[in-house]
């Protein structure tokens, strides 16, 4: 029998939405194992005065099997 946890996370990235999925599961993966898969809760961009995006931000809930 399999037991799953899931945690949730921040992560940002001046690239894209894409990278900042990237890094925040590359970042997890340095302390938890397992990881199964990962859900984007939530997305912010933050924006210069002329409404350029400067950095993407995801919010991520993140399952991994507990051994």
């Amino acid at each position: 029998m399999s037991v799953a946890k899931v945690i949730e996370l921040n992560a940002a990235s001046k690239t894209s939405m894409e990278d900042a999925v990237k890094t925040g599961l590359k970042k997890c993966a340095e302390t938890v194992k397992n990881i199964q898969g990962a859900w984007v809760n939530e997305i912010k961009v933050v924006c210069d005065g002329a409404g350029n995006v400067t950095e993407w931000r995801v919010n991520l809930k993140i399952t991994f099997l507990v051994q």
